[in-house]
């Protein structure tokens, strides 16, 4: 059996679902609460990597210090295509490693199920391939990617924040939303700007259409995992 680290970010941000459909596909998770001060591997071992979100820019040592290890470790899976998949922070780690730019506060804030448009160029990727045009996903953030890591394919849009998911290389994906999240958990997220009886009302009415997607895209990742 194929191991994933999945490093966890924070308190509330465990690996949900995802990790659930990557166990369902063979894969064996293991979380690290760096959060919670575990102990990250010094060197990338495992067969794939996950980094989950938080509330943290990719750089932000003095307050999150396990970052800088996580940063060399998102390295190591660059650099020996060991499939990586980041959300949300863990996608704007990846692109800031990449040679990507991630900024703070970056536009108008995305918070509940939100309407992403599936690019053109994801007919070729080997998650996002095949998927209908406009898939819901939750969001929950302020801070974005601001620019792409050179060569990177950029696979998802939304009109606020333009970079949703991107490839780097064969085998490292980052997207900003949480497929991870059930409606549920936006109970415990307390936005300004937003209604959260609307805000959990709208992902309710979506979580039919966008689980199944969801599902899809991190079997795909595990079958990726699996075949490598």
């Amino acid at each position: 059996m194929r191991d994933v680290l999945i490093v966890q970010n924070s308190r509330s941000g465990g690996p949900g679902r995802f990790g659930d459909w990557l166990a369902a596909s063979g894969l064996r998770p293991e979380v690290v609460h760096a959060h919670e001060g575990a102990a990250l591997p010094e060197t990338l071992e495992h067969d794939a990597m996950v980094v989950l979100g938080g509330g943290y820019l990719p750089d932000d040592d003095a307050r999150a210090p396990w970052l800088a290890r996580t940063r060399k470790l998102a390295v190591q899976a660059i650099e020996r295509a060991v499939p990586y998949f980041g959300i949300c922070l863990g996608g704007q780690l990846l692109a800031h490693v990449a040679g990507g730019v991630v900024t703070a506060d970056a536009g108008a804030p995305e918070n509940g199920s939100t309407p992403v448009t599936i690019r053109p160029e994801a007919a070729a990727d080997p998650l996002f391939h095949g998927l209908p045009e406009v898939v819901p996903a939750i969001e929950h953030h302020v801070d974005a990617v601001t620019a792409l890591p050179p060569g990177a394919a950029w696979l998802a849009s939304t009109e606020r924040c333009p970079y949703q998911a991107f490839r780097v290389g064969d085998r490292a994906w980052g997207v900003q939303f949480h497929p991870e999240v059930l409606p549920e958990r936006i109970r415990q997220w307390e936005v300004d700007g937003f209604d959260p009886g609307e805000v959990y009302a709208r992902a309710v009415a979506d979580e039919p259409v966008s689980t199944p997607i969801w599902r899809t895209v991190a079997t795909r990742f595990a079958t990726l995992v699996c075949v490598q």
